[in-house]
């Protein structure tokens, strides 16, 4: 007995230092049982308690009274499986006549309390069938990403859900993206974690760093093209339109339309040409977009001006091209001249990083979602890299990108940089190749081999 009574205390330590330490190897040793239980038990109250109920059908009502039987309960809805995850509960349930998937979304919060667990998101399967995916503890404190596949097609993971899923940047289905947040807030992170996602795949990257390059200077190593300056700039978005004109051409040769073509052979963009002749494709970079909306004479407003229409011309029309857009800055709305609405309105991709104030979420999320607005305006400032990431559609969620390092960046692109495309468009902006100092004497690193 006194062995025993040494023992518990023992264990229950181990637990608590297991939870608080590793909280992964927790949930799955033990978190993962006391939740389901306690959502098993707690179920038929709980839905009650939320109104997520239906009273009972006519027909077991007129049963009760014929038979002098009790009035028969609510009915909840119906589980269909519950099933345990590396990070939490996902439940699926099959909705009673009357009840809306909507009902559920409102009532996450609720939900979450109920079942004493992190998190709660909702989320319609199909027409009757809704799924809460329940998070045990929370993930976004330490962001360890999962073993994932290496992306592929330019789908690149650069971020924790808080669902404990994998938050993906997928030019192929959201082209162009905006990316705003106050000082501190973590986007040269998300955007250093992008690039060294990038770094492995068949793709151009352009860069305009206007803080002379302090960003993405020393990722040179994986750029086909960079500009630190607004003079630079122009003349390269310049170039980069004219070669988007050049990509056209080549589709438009290319498109052998004919009455014995298959429909699935005709192209309208890059990605059904032949591997042979199809462009790399191009992901543009700009660090911070008001340096290049401001002017303060009127040299730097035809400058502004010129700068800002290639800007939309790219985001309408690069898409086809294979030309994508990843616009950061701290601000983002109307007050930084003509145009700048009609880029925003093209930039599909929103991430909000933590803002100083509820005018900058409206830049973001105003047009799409006000509740996305109010969570990207609650981000705390001890936890740099949390984000609200949402799109065009309405749906968001609150992610956090791991803490890439600079130097982790660099390695990355130092070690791919042999698939830098030349572009011959692009040659007079190849960034110089970084020296280093080494026992007093300057050494030239080698020019990576070129790719395309």
């Amino acid at each position: 007995m006194d062995a025993l009574w040494v023992t518990l205390p023992v264990v229950l330590i181990a637990v608590l230092l297991l939870r608080w330490l590793q909280p992964t190897w927790y949930w799955l040793t033990f978190g993962v049982t006391f939740a389901a239980l306690r959502v098993l038990i707690r179920y038929r109250s709980v839905m009650d308690a939320c109104g997520l109920t239906v009273p009972p059908a006519r027909w077991r009502l007129a049963l009760a009274r014929v038979a002098n039987r009790p009035v028969p309960e609510a009915r909840s809805p119906r589980i269909l499986w519950l099933r345990p995850t590396a990070t939490g509960l996902v439940l699926r349930l099959k909705l009673r006549p009357g009840q809306d998937a909507f009902d559920f979304s409102a009532s996450s919060d609720r939900l979450r309390h109920s079942f004493s667990l992190h998190n709660v998101v909702s989320r319609e399967i199909r027409s009757g069938v809704v799924e809460l995916r329940m998070t045990g503890y929370d993930v976004l404190r330490r962001v360890r990403m999962p073993a994932v596949v290496p992306g592929e097609g330019l789908r690149v993971p650069v971020a924790l859900r808080e669902d404990g899923e994998v938050h993906y940047r997928d030019y192929r289905q959201v082209p162009h993206a905006l990316n705003v947040g106050a000082t501190q807030s973590g986007k040269s992170v998300y955007q250093r974690t992008l690039v060294a996602g990038l770094a492995p795949q068949n793709v151009a990257l352009v860069g305009i760093d206007c803080k002379n390059g302090v960003e993405l200077a020393p990722l040179a190593a994986r750029f086909t093209a960079l500009a630190d300056n607004p003079d630079a700039t122009a003349d390269l978005l310049a170039t980069l339109v004219a070669y988007m004109g050049r990509v056209y051409e080549l589709i438009r040769t290319e498109q052998r339309i004919s009455v014995a073509l298959p429909d699935a052979e005709i192209t309208a963009d890059i990605w059904d040409l032949p591997a042979h002749l199809r462009p790399m494709p191009v992901v543009l970079l700009v660090d911070e977009v008001a340096e290049l909306a401001l002017a303060a004479n009127k040299a730097e407003e035809a400058r502004r001006d010129q700068i800002v229409t290639h800007l939309v011309r790219l985001s309408q029309l690069g898409r086809a091209a294979g030309i994508y857009l990843e616009i950061c800055g701290q601000r983002f709305g109307s007050e930084l001249g003509k145009g700048i609405t009609m880029l925003r309105a093209q930039l599909t991709g929103r991430t909000a990083h933590r803002v100083n104030d509820e005018t900058s979420a409206n830049m973001a999320f105003g047009d799409i979602s006000p509740d996305a607005v109010l969570a990207a305006v609650q981000i705390d400032k001890d936890r740099p890299g949390t984000a609200v990431a949402g799109d065009s559609s309405g749906g968001w969620s609150r992610i956090r990108a791991p803490h890439t390092t600079l130097r982790k960046a660099v390695d990355t692109c130092n070690a791919h940089a042999y698939r830098t495309p030349s572009i011959p468009e692009l040659e007079p902006f190849r960034p110089a190749a970084p020296v280093r100092v080494l026992t007093g004497k300057v050494q030239p690193k080698p020019t990576p081999a070129s790719a395309f």
